[in-house]
């Protein structure tokens, strides 16, 4: 029987339950992290834990849990389920109503077998389309991993029926921002770009990782407003999280990426990306 965390202790999947008035399951004020664990190594969780306590902080998301009771609930969790590789979900929410100044919140964790994306994915590149879905960086959600991902899941699920992997979102201004479930990257005349923070999106901890991994190996990087004909003129495109870690683009809607083909400084960026986690 599969284990999962639930305030404070292991408990049978099956048998694990919420309150029915619950503030994350009624009003989706709650947050959530998913992470990579390999070779019973968790990706940087600790940059996990922080953004997830910084966005906490942020939305009034009441708790009293520190690092170290995070990390121990993830290995004990991946001990129980017998799991090196996994994925892992992470959801915090402000638990049931409660008299001022008492903290009840509900922490969930969740473990599963890790299921790559399909190699063919990294061969060959990916499909992605533009929302007609706007991002509004004034959203006092924006820039947090919200469980209010209605409007993420609808705009997704859209892309995939049109046989697309992902749907890029600008935002109210008409600037680059993200995608449903990922950070973008343009590489335009040798330069790596991705949207600045200050477009709302989501401080991603594989985008992290990117803009970290380019820094080391010398390769030009900035961030910055990107409309769309950069990301049309771009000679690379690639999206990042944790789970697909960077996956390239060669089509945006029906216009061809470079050559389309996955280009050379994605590539790179990929193998470095592989090998950062194997030398973990």
């Amino acid at each position: 029987m599969a284990k999962v965390f639930l305030n404070d202790k292991l408990v049978d999947a099956a048998d694990a339950a919420i309150p029915y008035n619950d503030s994350g399951f009624l009003y989706g004020m709650g947050l959530f992290e998913t992470m990579r664990c390999s070779g019973g190594k968790v990706f940087r969780i600790e940059d996990h834990v922080q953004r997830l306590f910084a966005s906490a902080k942020a939305l009034s998301i009441i708790h009293t849990y520190d690092k170290k009771q995070i990390v121990e609930a993830v290995s004990g969790l991946l001990e129980a389920n017998g799991l090196s590789d996994a994925r892992l979900r992470l959801t915090l929410t402000n638990g049931p109503p409660r008299p001022e100044g008492e903290t009840n919140a509900t922490l969930l964790i969740t473990a599963t077998d890790f299921v790559p994306y399909p190699a063919e994915y990294y061969d060959n590149g990916v499909r992605v389309v533009l929302t007609d879905a706007r991002q509004n960086a004034m959203d006092p959600l924006s820039g947090h991993k919200s469980t209010c991902y209605a409007s993420r899941l609808l705009v997704l699920n859209a892309a995939h029926r049109k046989l697309a992997a992902e749907a890029l979102w600008f935002t109210t201004d008409n600037r680059l921002a993200e995608g449903c479930i990922s950070n973008v990257f343009i590489v335009k005349d040798g330069v790596v770009l991705t949207p600045a923070l200050s477009a709302g999106v989501l401080p991603g901890i594989a985008r992290k990782t990117v803009c970290e991994l380019a820094a080391a190996a010398g390769v030009a990087f900035e961030e910055k407003d990107i409309t769309i004909h950069d990301l049309l003129g771009a000679q690379e495109v690639f999206l990042t999280n944790v789970v697909m870690l960077i996956l390239p683009v060669v089509a945006v809607e029906a216009h061809t990426v470079g050559t389309g083909k996955p280009g050379a400084v994605t590539k790179r960026l990929l193998k470095m990306f592989n090998e950062y986690i194997a030398a973990q």
